[in-house]
């Protein structure tokens, strides 16, 4: 129980911090919030690991 709600808790960070970044192309945000809610542990998993270096500096960090 307390891995899912630990796995939930991640996912929902990773939907605020795409919301409140900034990436160079608009379509990027789209395409990362659709990957993270269509597909949530490998979508979150990519996110934290690739779509974090793709937004521009200083924005939404929450983790």
């Amino acid at each position: 129980m307390l891995i899912g709600l630990g796995l939930t808790l991640i996912w929902v960070l990773a939907l605020i911090e795409i919301v409140r970044s900034e990436f160079q192309d608009k379509n990027e945000r789209l395409v990362w919030l659709l990957l993270v809610i269509l597909v949530p542990f490998i979508g979150t998993i990519l996110y934290f690991a690739i779509g974090r270096k793709q937004r521009l500096e200083g924005g939404g960090d929450i983790l």
